[in-house]
Formats: structure tokens, C-alpha cells, sequence
């Protein structure tokens, strides 16, 4: 049994979203949530509310799920769209830069 949760353009380079991602996959949820709280990085609790929203999953499409058995079995973070804006330069130019978006999953599953 598994369950599945997903935040979509979230406010964060794709990069940044992965070095919280990859402390907790494969990791049980329990130890996971207690992880992302000890984490100090701005994406953390919108890691954990995605953690939360698949645990809740779970728990809604099954019963008889334990979830203190649930195990992070899959985490991953892609990119999303690029905003593109522009900042003022010297002499009247223009220079571009661009807002990162990033698309958070996590999978959750009985060990």
C-alpha cells in the first residue's frame, strides 16, 4: 500500500529543495518529520507538509494502515516553470534574472 502527495511550484530552486529531500528518503516517516523540524533551511516545512499530506493519504485510502510502519519510499523534486524578470543596470540597461520554481513529491509505503 502507498500513497502519494505532491506541492507544485513551490517558490524554491529545484537544488536547494533537493539537499532537504535527500535526508529523508528511504528514511520511516516518524524519524523523517523529526528530521525536517531539526533542519534549518526555509524549504524544510513545506517538505514537511508535503510529508504530512502523503501520510494522510494513506491514511485515508486504507484503514488498517499503521503509520508507524509507513516508510518514505520515494522523494523527489523537479523543476517548474522559470519566472523571468528583469533588473534595472547602470547606463539604462536591463539586466534578466530568473525566479526558480520546483515541483515536490513524496511516496509513502508500508515496510
Amino acid at each position: 500500500m502507498e500513497a502519494r502527495a505532491e506541492a507544485r511550484y513551490v517558490r524554491t530552486s529545484a537544488q536547494k529543495a533537493r539537499l532537504v529531500v535527500d535526508l529523508i528518503r528511504g528514511r520511516n516517516v516518524g524519524e523523517a518529520i523529526n528530521i525536517l523540524r531539526s533542519t534549518n533551511k526555509r524549504i524544510a516545512p513545506a517538505v514537511e507538509k508535503v510529508l504530512r499530506s502523503a501520510i494522510a493519504n494513506a491514511e485515508n485510502r486504507s484503514a488498517d494502515v499503521d503509520v508507524d510502519k509507513l516508510v518514505v519510499s520515494e522523494a523527489y523534486v523537479n523543476e517548474g516553470p522559470r519566472m523571468k524578470r528583469i533588473r534595472p543596470a547602470p547606463m539604462g540597461r536591463a539586466y534578466r534574472y530568473q525566479r526558480r520554481m520546483a515541483h515536490i513529491a513524496i511516496t509513502v509505503s508500508e515496510s
